[in-house]
This record gives C-alpha cells, sequence and structure tokens, in this order.
C-alpha cells in the first residue's frame, strides 16, 4: 500500500457532493397515481415459475404488481419500450439518480438517447425495510443479474437456469427471435425483493435472505407500453450462495387498468430535450 500524503486527513474531508439533486428531477404525481389505482380492474396476470423467467406487457396509464406467492423468492426484471427495444432499463442512471435501492417514488429510468421514466414504483410493501444494520436494502440497482459467463469464470462449469439466460429464453419466446438476437437485448435489472449492499470493509456486494413473505408486493405505474421479463431467481431468497441449496418459489405478475377517465390530462413522458448535436 502507498504512503499517505502530509496532507491525507484534509484531502479526506472535503465535503461530499450529490451528483444530481433529487429535487430538481421531474416529480412523479403520486396523488393522481392513487386516484388511478383506486377502481383499477385486474386485466391479467402471469405466474413466472421457479428458477424460469417470463414476459408481460403493460400499456401505458396501467400498473402492474410484482407479488410474491409462496415463500420468500427475488426476481430480475428488464423492461423495454413495446414499441423499440433498443429503449430498455438503464439501471446504472436510475442508481445516481434515485440510490442504490428503489422504493415508492422512485423511478425506472430509460437508456440513453431516450433517458425517461419507464416506471413509477407507486407501492411497495418492503417499504418499511429501509437499511439495516448491515447497510443493506430491498429491491436494488447494483447486482447485474446471475449469469452463465461469471458462473463459468469461477466454477468452470455450465449452468443454464440463471436469469441472464431466463430472460433471453422468456424474450425470446414473446418475440419469436433467437437467443442470440434476444440476448443483445437483455440489461441490468432491478433486482426484485433482493436484500443487498456493500461490505464496509471489503466494499464488496453481498446479499442476504430476503425479508419478503407471501403476500409482499411492489407495484408499478406504467408511464411508456412496455415489455417486461421477469425472473424467479434460482438462488431463492438469496439467503445461500448456491441455487443447489436454495429452495425457489414462483413469483406474480398482475396488470391493471384504471377506469375511463381516471388519467384524466395525464400523459406519457417524451424523451429528454437534448439535441443530439453532441457539440458538432
Amino acid at each position: 500500500m502507498s504512503q499517505p500524503p502530509p496532507d491525507a486527513a484534509a484531502r479526506r474531508a472535503v465535503p461530499a457532493v450529490t451528483c444530481y439533486p433529487p429535487d430538481t428531477l421531474p416529480a412523479p404525481d403520486m396523488a393522481l397515481y392513487a386516484r388511478a389505482r383506486t377502481g383499477a380492474a385486474k386485466i391479467g396476470e402471469t405466474r413466472v415459475p421457479p428458477r424460469a423467467g417470463r414476459c408481460f406487457r403493460v400499456a401505458a396509464g396501467q400498473v402492474f404488481r410484482i407479488t410474491c406467492v409462496d415463500g420468500p423468492q427475488v426476481g430480475d426484471l428488464n423492461l423495454w419500450s413495446a414499441a423499440d427495444l433498443s429503449e430498455r432499463f438503464y439501471s446504472g442512471k436510475t442508481r445516481a439518480l434515485h440510490g442504490t435501492h428503489l422504493s415508492a417514488g422512485d423511478r425506472m429510468w430509460s437508456c440513453f438517447p431516450f433517458l425517461r421514466p419507464m416506471a413509477t414504483i407507486t407501492a411497495d410493501s418492503l417499504g418499511w425495510y429501509g437499511v439495516d444494520a448491515d447497510g443493506a436494502g430491498v429491491h436494488d440497482v447494483i447486482g447485474t443479474r446471475c449469469d452463465p459467463y461469471t458462473n463459468a469464470v469461477l466454477t468452470g462449469g455450465q449452468y443454464h437456469k440463471c436469469c441472464h439466460s431466463n430472460l433471453i429464453r422468456a424474450l425470446a419466446a414473446e418475440t419469436g427471435m433467437g437467443a442470440d438476437a434476444a440476448e443483445a437485448h437483455v440489461h441490468d435489472v432491478l433486482n426484485v425483493f433482493m436484500c443487498t449492499g456493500f461490505a464496509r470493509d471489503t466494499h464488496r456486494y453481498f446479499t442476504k435472505a430476503s425479508p419478503v413473505r407471501p403476500g409482499d408486493h411492489v407495484e408499478f405505474f406504467a408511464e411508456i407500453d412496455l415489455l417486461g421479463a421477469l425472473s424467479a431467481c434460482p438462488w431463492g431468497d438469496c439467503g445461500v450462495n448456491s441455487p443447489a441449496e436454495a429452495t425457489c418459489h414462483p413469483l406474480l405478475v398482475e396488470i391493471f387498468a384504471p377506469a375511463p377517465g381516471a388519467l384524466a390530462g395525464w400523459t406519457p413522458p417524451p424523451p429528454a430535450p437534448y439535441d443530439r448535436s453532441h457539440g458538432r
């Protein structure tokens, strides 16, 4: 380790600066969303089997709810614009704007050059969890998704039911594209119900058994027409570091449509207003 300079303490003591002050973000109209949710009718559902992935579609202005139904289980969520798969969830920018873990009032933002809200979290039955003594929270945007490439590097083995592959198979089945084409669209996820943080000593990413229980749920207001894919992670509640030891359960996705007129005056958000000249 290098030796600290004489002014090391002063260098460390400089104040932190919030990169993206949240008070300058366009605020979601949570009261409007709540009124629209009241009286909304369930119009469909998708059950995601354990260790598998499934797609679902949600129209702008509708709500989708992800529920733990049988036992503790985490899920990896991808979102795309239903009209253009090149517009997809951007976990890194969402993390920069809202923090490492999401809850009610936070939004899932799309990638460049669109950068607009794709979905807004409107309800979270695990919102009580906050940040625990280990520095962990729920619904993270720091983990990427379990994948077969990292597994092969770490273990030398071949494993195909990881969330990355589950999402590929789900997207391929939904769209009819081949697995290679689908893989190009699968991206970093929102880890629904997953309890995670960074160790204070090593700063390494860790998981712990999720606090989710049957009936717990998180709801999202679809800001644009969406295609979603959810994988019921083969690590179960992520309380163990081996899928062979994990107990896995299904997840339920339900779609709700507001009553006619409940969203009067609301329109889907436009893409970011940058002119894309890049100084040319």
